[in-house]
């Protein structure tokens, strides 16, 4: 080993190994792709309480994979050791809608892809996801469906009260039935006819009926 060898150091013969031309074009491209998938999240979020800091995480998580991924594939070492150091990772961010899942996959994927060299795919696979994102997400029901709970005081009540709803919607059916001394609660799925909802006024008015409320439903959550 000669004197000069002592002081060669593989991490400055590293830092060559990814062209700065490379790192910004592909940062460049993985921010307006984060970007894309940012606002289509936003677009068709249909949660209940909006996370702005997930879709601020959609952007980074584009860049950070991007930039991983270009440093995996400059050195194959470098990619063994990151497998290892990514393997003891634990996230405990619990996820509450189920599409935040495809989104996550999808700023992952797509850090993966651009990293790799292959714009092409990345920014057209985009493009068409996010497209079918937006129609099938922001698609309406024709009627959307709603639940009723009403609580009346006998065997009567209860049968006037579902004959009315019946007459009121253009679909009802008991979803489940509570039943005490003096009281019974039911629970009925709705469609409505219109947008009018002034029928729960009169049926909370209807004798032997202590109360009834309306509230939408969309099979994950009611509010």
């Amino acid at each position: 080993m000669s004197f000069s060898d002592i002081f060669k150091s593989n991490f400055i013969e590293n830092v060559t190994s990814v062209s700065i031309l490379d790192m910004a074009v592909t940062l460049v491209l993985a921010f307006g792709l984060g970007m894309f998938i940012f606002l289509v999240y936003k677009k068709t979020y249909s949660g209940v309480m909006y996370s702005a800091s997930f879709g601020t995480t959609l952007v980074a998580l584009t860049m950070i994979t991007t930039v991983v991924i270009l440093a995996v594939t400059s050195n194959v070492v470098l990619s063994l050791g990151m497998v290892g150091a990514l393997s003891i990772v634990r996230f405990r961010t619990a996820i509450k809608e189920p599409l935040d899942i495809a989104f996550l996959f999808w700023a992952i994927a797509v850090g993966i892809v651009l990293a790799a060299g292959m714009i092409p795919l990345a920014v057209i696979g985009s493009v068409i996801i996010g497209v079918i994102l937006l129609v099938f997400v922001n698609r309406k029901a024709v009627k959307n469906p709603y639940i009723v709970v009403v609580r009346c005081d006998g065997h009567d009540s209860e049968t006037k009260a579902k004959a009315f709803l019946d007459g009121k919607t253009d679909r009802c059916v008991v979803k489940s039935k509570t039943a005490q001394k003096g009281s019974v609660e039911l629970n009925m799925e709705i469609r409505l006819k219109d947008d009018n909802t002034d029928f729960v006024n009169t049926l909370a008015d209807m004798e032997g009926v202590s109360s009834a409320v309306l509230v939408s439903y969309n099979g994950d959550y009611m509010g």
